[in-house]
């Protein structure tokens, strides 16, 4: 790991540390760093500069299991600098300027792919509704703030999202921007549903048969919405998708570190005790009424023939780092 500048190393342990969270900032942050080390490289061996961009994959890939985005931002760009490796060409130079051209590309489309997202996500609100979300989702921030950009009056209840409290960033987001915001523990969330018109969360990885990975504790207010005949909708990218799940593999759930939840300390008085810390569950389809991606709404069966059509049979059980 010496081999790579303490500026990517940074970045790879801000992402690990949750310092840089969020998938669709995370994924930037991996696809510009590794943009940044690829202008680092030194000297004029391509297969040398081919193996490093990989290693340097693998290290971001590593950071977070759960979180396909970030992965699947390096499949856009490797993919694409792989291609154009097998077809011949042969100059670092060369393989540097279309290696920063596709991280570029990456991150336009991300950006793009949120703004795309507010606009068809806003027009499910209505002028009156009171609104809940959980945890710290950039996607579902911007919808919400172009449906009040838009003049509609909503209220918006903010899970803490324990046990790193990522909801209080939301409030905070929400408040300084207007909305009215309620700050809420995640266990209060049922008790506020019937008050509820529709919830709004976002994603950090959807499988092929449109179950949705987020943050824990968005399983429990799915179900919570889906007995109190809440609305419960998704806004996530399109490269969100698993595909991994293609290949009936399991979406790989992240375990913290105790630490988060209770000190050492007072684990030390205490040997009979184990902590779970896990960072992500599972919505079922079934619990969700639909997902808003850049390319419009649809349906969590429909999700998966959404991304098929747009990207076509372009996943392989091989990943381009190997």
């Amino acid at each position: 790991m010496g081999r790579f500048p303490r500026e990517f190393m940074d970045v790879v342990e801000g992402i690990k540390s949750m310092r840089i969270r969020g998938a669709a900032r995370i994924a930037r942050a991996a696809v510009a760093a590794l943009r940044d080390v690829g202008n680092s490289y030194e000297g004029s061996d391509v297969a040398g500069f081919i193996n490093y961009i990989k290693e340097a994959s693998k290290l971001l890939v590593a950071t977070r299991p759960t979180a396909v985005s970030l992965p699947n931002g390096l499949r856009f760009v490797l993919n694409k600098l792989l291609t154009d490796y097998s077809l011949g060409v042969d100059s670092v130079g060369e393989l540097r300027d279309r290696l920063v051209r596709y991280c570029d590309e990456f991150i336009n489309i991300s950006r793009e792919a949120a703004d795309k997202i507010a606009v068809f996500g806003a027009r499910r609100i209505e002028d009156g509704d009171i609104l809940l979300t959980h945890c710290n989702s950039s996607v579902a921030i911007g919808v919400i703030k172009r449906a009040f950009d838009e003049g509609k009056s909503i209220k918006v209840f903010v899970t803490e999202t324990r046990p790193r409290f990522q909801g209080r960033l939301t409030a905070e987001a929400l408040s300084s921007h207007g909305v009215e915001t309620i700050l809420i523990v995640d266990s209060a969330a049922r008790y506020y549903m019937n008050d509820i018109d529709k919830v709004i969360v976002g994603a950090d990885a959807i499988a092929a048969n449109g179950a949705v990975v987020n943050k824990i504790g968005t399983s429990l207010i799915a179900l919570a919405a889906h007995e109190a005949r809440t609305s419960f909708m998704v806004a996530a990218e399109t490269y969100k998708f698993s595909p991994d799940t293609l290949f009936g593999k399991l979406i790989k759930i992240e375990e913290r570190s105790y630490e988060e939840i209770v000190s050492r300390d007072w684990l030390n008085k205490y040997p009979n005790i184990n902590v779970k810390n896990p960072a992500f569950d599972v919505t079922p389809p079934e619990y969700i009424d639909l997902i808003i991606t850049e390319l419009g709404v649809v349906s969590p069966s429909m999700f998966p023939i959404l991304i098929m059509e747009r990207y076509g049979a372009i996943y392989s059980e091989l990943e381009p780092w190997e």
